[in-house]
């Protein structure tokens, strides 16, 4: 069921009550004041007939008469005289008797002075009438044929009213809902054009500052993300595709070469040699580009521990020289509060902390010309600081600004080993930890990578 027609209905089912509701007052209050002006009438008739009886202006059978005539075509009212010892004085129709008084009735009256009596389709009224000194008990009872006639008018109307008067409300809060959720409708439109050609388009804000201009806006900078993260997709399919392709090419064509003639050992040897080369350096390549994907996690799927970030340091320093021992790496401790673990002890995940730490250090020696990578740890009231410093060339400001750039290399790299990936891997590691990686290098004055990361004293875990 679409949301208009929801609407409409639960709008008709709550105003039908409230107006049903509303008919009904009106008729049970016109009810009550048709038997109140009835007991009034009779009121006054009962006093008239019991006058006349009792002043003896007319004797009982002319009145007796006039009540039998007038019966046959107007709802004629009873009239009954009793003395207060249950003596009926003068009756109507004793035969007919509508309210059939008996001992019982008689001493209510007496008690209450004045009493309203229903028998059936009749309503009567009892009340105690003092003339010439003496108290006498007067009833009158009658049909209000005339009032339940209006009411029957009244009730047809309230009816028609009711149901021309809901259908007219469902017909407005009909058109009402379908106009107030035409927006919703053009959202709806708009957002089934997006399609992953189309993610440029943007839903429509009317500027009036309601509810669905907060959900256009909040859609559209969803979309925003989702652009930024299909372009960046694409560009890093590409790129890796161009990267791959280059390794796996050389291999291809090197072998290619040894098997197009008979060829010494030697030369079956370096072909193999080249080719092995060049499939570790794509095992390098494929391991950076899984180690990206596992940095682009959010931080609460990566499992993450408490780690001394100087016990990490050492241990990452040393398989640095393992698999590199023509690389020289010097830590120089600088920490306040040495014997305070939480100033240097950070929470991370240790694996991608160490690609981090290690990716930095590799830069350090392959850009410097004797291979060295200066490490200082050091510490304050909020972060544990560890800068990574070299003496190579120094980059220029353009350099810098694309250092963390994916697959980006330097103007100089021509001689050195990579891929351009473990800046940027770098970079989404500290990030995924919270931390801070600056970058500090000018011409001919070497580079100085900055990593900031909360230690525990200031996390307060």
């Amino acid at each position: 069921m679409k949301i208009r027609t929801s609407l409409t209905l639960r709008n008709a089912v709550a105003t039908a009550a409230v107006f049903l509701f509303c008919l009904s007052l009106i008729y049970v209050i016109s009810r009550h004041n048709r038997s109140q002006i009835f007991s009034r009438d009779l009121k006054g008739e009962a006093i008239t007939k019991a006058h006349l009886f009792l002043n003896g202006q007319v004797d009982a059978a002319t009145m007796q008469s006039i009540y039998l005539n007038n019966r046959s075509f107007i709802d004629e009212v009873e009239v009954a005289v009793y003395t207060p010892d249950f003596e009926m004085l003068y009756h109507d129709a004793i035969d007919n008797d509508i309210i059939k008084e008996d001992r019982a009735m008689i001493n209510r009256i007496l008690a209450e002075k004045e009493v309203d009596i229903h028998s059936g389709k009749y309503q009567g009224i009892g009340l105690l009438y003092s003339y010439g000194g003496r108290d006498y008990v007067v009833t009158a009872a009658a049909y209000d044929g005339y009032g339940h006639k209006h009411m029957h008018g009244l009730l047809l109307t309230l009816t028609l009213l009711f149901v021309i008067g809901l259908s007219l409300l469902v017909a407005v809060g009909y058109m009402l809902a379908r106009s107030a959720l035409k927006p919703v409708k053009t959202i709806a439109d708009t957002a089934g054009d997006i399609t992953e050609a189309h993610l440029d388009r943007r839903l429509p804000v009317r500027a009036e500052n309601d509810e669905l201009d907060e959900l256009s806006m909040a859609f559209n900078e969803l979309l925003g993300r989702l652009e930024d993260s299909f372009a960046a997709q694409k560009s890093f399919v590409s790129n890796v595709s161009h990267e791959v392709k280059t390794p796996l090419a050389a291999i291809i064509a090197e072998l290619d070469l040894a098997l197009q003639k008979e060829r010494t050992p030697q030369h079956y040897r370096a072909a193999i040699a080249n080719a092995l080369n060049d499939a570790r350096g794509l095992t390098r390549l494929t391991d950076g580009l899984l180690d990206i994907a596992r940095a682009d996690y959010s931080p609460e799927t990566v499992k993450q521990e408490e780690i001394r970030l100087d016990e990490l340091l050492l241990d990452t320093t040393e398989t640095m020289r393992r698999g590199h021992p023509d690389y020289h790496v010097e830590i120089v401790y600088a920490l306040d509060n040495e014997d305070d673990d939480g100033m240097v002890t950070a929470w991370g995940n240790r694996y991608l902390l160490s690609i981090a730490l290690s990716n930095l250090i590799d830069n350090n020696c392959k850009y410097s010309a004797n291979h060295t990578s200066i490490v200082q740890i050091s510490n304050n009231a909020e972060q544990v600081v560890v800068r990574f410093s070299d003496t190579g060339k120094g980059m220029s400001e353009s350099e810098r600004e694309k250092i963390f750039t994916l697959f980006y290399r330097g103007g100089d790299c021509s001689a050195v080993q990579g891929y351009g990936i473990g800046m940027t891997l770098a970079l989404k590691i500290i990030r995924l930890h919270g931390g801070m990686l600056e970058v500090l290098s000018y011409p001919g004055e070497g580079t100085t990578f900055v990593v900031s990361l909360a230690h525990l004293r200031h996390t307060g875990r």
